[in-house]
């Protein structure tokens, strides 16, 4: 199945809230004038259907309808377990 949907891998910073996780996406940008590459990063608010992603977590995120006020992606699937040590 072929989306044009924007696709994202980032980490859960915050997974306080029912069904709804805090998904930061990191990125490397070029600055316009001093070519330098930036590293910059965004918060996503994702939803998380059966609350398996937790805190610490490597998760794939894919954009969706407007679901709340701030939500607009959708957890597909967890990467990678964090480490809790």
């Amino acid at each position: 199945m072929k989306t044009n949907k924007k696709k994202f891998i980032g980490v859960v910073i915050s997974d306080k809230m029912d069904k709804t996780v805090v998904v930061k996406v990191e990125r490397n940008k070029m600055h316009p004038k001093y070519k330098k590459v930036v590293k910059t990063y965004k918060k996503f608010y994702a939803h998380d259907e059966n609350n398996e992603a937790s805190e610490g977590d490597k998760v794939l995120i894919i954009e969706s309808r407007p679901l709340s006020k701030l939500k607009r992606w959708v957890v597909i699937k967890v990467l990678e377990k964090a480490q809790n040590v």
